[in-house]
């Protein structure tokens, strides 16, 4: 049995990695972050050129019609770029309206999306760090939703919302678009200035329902769970290279510090760590698509073990490059910010092994 990509994910990956080091080196990265909205729509545009946007987009609504491997591979190379821009929220977004099963809504927002026309995000959790849709305070009624979305990934320019709320029959996903009355979004100023977020209130909004019950929901942040595994991924290797890179270069008592016995240790260890962790999200995103009945909880291990791993890693990529690792000048800080965001969003590891445990029957 192959366990390994096929030649046509390993030609993707390879695509997107020389496209992004040729088309945002971290000085377009800083750039774009540095900017009011935190958006390149020039890049964004590019990235829906090569396909990004539309890769787990049916063929039927323009896009390549592949798997969320596919869709986690793109996601590890652009974390391994620091690739800013909306490809979580538009990607999550994706999901969900294909789980919907609202034929006209995808009709309307597919195409647009892999063309890289429209911004779509997702509003989904809520305030204390609230993730579960069975709690959630946001309510719809009559057509209209009222509530708050305090961490809504490119909130400020998107034309979309996909808004997790209640109603009489309980959870379930609606649209909210750009400019609707009651909609007021508020950018926040976030750890991770590559990918914006927004407070979202909703008050009286009008919104069309396009899935009732958690399983619409459940599948897009089954799929962003999975997206942030493999950014965390790629993030934690490239901070793993750029250090290995300069502790065989800078020089102490005569030496490289890559001679000393400690900074080899740590090296090897986040290493021996990193390598394994590799096949945990390809078979969450394998499962995915094809063992529905394990992709949650397959999901959550993913996310709490690659997150945890990541922040882990750039911390300790921090510590090796001694002062120069936390001045603004170095790179390195765009990966260890990347890092908070991963481990925060859709929720902590914490909650994530907890969630895995219930799912196992433990």
């Amino acid at each position: 049995m192959d366990f390994g990509l096929s030649e046509d994910q390993v030609l993707l990956k390879d695509t997107i990695r020389r496209w992004v080091e040729s088309e945002c080196p971290t000085t377009r990265v800083r750039a774009i972050m540095e900017s009011e909205n935190g958006h390149d729509a020039a890049l964004w545009r590019g990235l829906a050129e090569l396909g990004v946007p539309g890769l787990a987009i049916p063929a039927a609504h323009g896009g390549a019609g592949l798997e969320l491997l596919d869709l986690a591979l793109a996601a590890e190379e652009l974390g391994a770029a620091c690739t800013p821009g909306p490809f979580l929220a538009c990607a999550m977004a994706s999901v969900a309206l294909v789980a919907s099963g609202d034929t006209a809504a995808q009709a309307r927002w597919l195409p647009r999306i892999a063309r890289g026309e429209a911004v779509a995000t997702v509003a989904f959790g809520e305030e204390g760090d609230e993730w579960a849709p069975e709690r959630f305070g946001t309510r719809a009624r009559r057509g209209e939703i009222t509530g708050q979305k305090p961490l809504v990934p490119y909130g400020a320019i998107a034309d979309l919302l996909v808004v997790a709320a209640r109603d009489d029959d309980g959870p379930g996903l609606w649209l909210v678009e750009r400019g609707a009355p009651g909609l007021t979004v508020t950018p926040l100023n976030g750890t991770d200035m590559t990918r914006r977020v927004a407070a979202v209130q909703l008050a009286g909004t009008p919104a069309v329902k396009i899935a009732g019950g958690r399983a619409a929901h459940d599948r897009s942040r089954d799929a962003g769970l999975v997206l942030l595994a493999a950014d965390a991924y790629g993030g934690a290797r490239r901070c793993l290279d750029m250090t290995v890179r300069y502790a065989l270069t800078r020089e102490q008592f005569g030496q490289p510090i890559a001679a000393f016995q400690g900074v080899k240790h740590q090296l090897a260890e986040v290493a021996a760590d990193l390598e394994p962790a590799l096949s945990l999200w390809w078979y969450a995103a394998h499962a995915h698509d094809h063992i529905r009945d394990q992709a949650e909880r397959h999901a959550a291990l993913a996310k709490a073990l690659l997150t945890d791993l990541f922040d882990r890693t750039a911390r300790v990529a921090t510590e090796l490059h001694g002062g120069i690792g936390f001045t603004w000048e170095y790179d390195l800080h765009l990966w260890f910010r990347r890092a908070i965001f991963d481990r925060a969003f859709l929720g902590e590891a914490g909650y994530h092994r907890q969630r895995a445990a219930d799912l196992a029957g433990w």
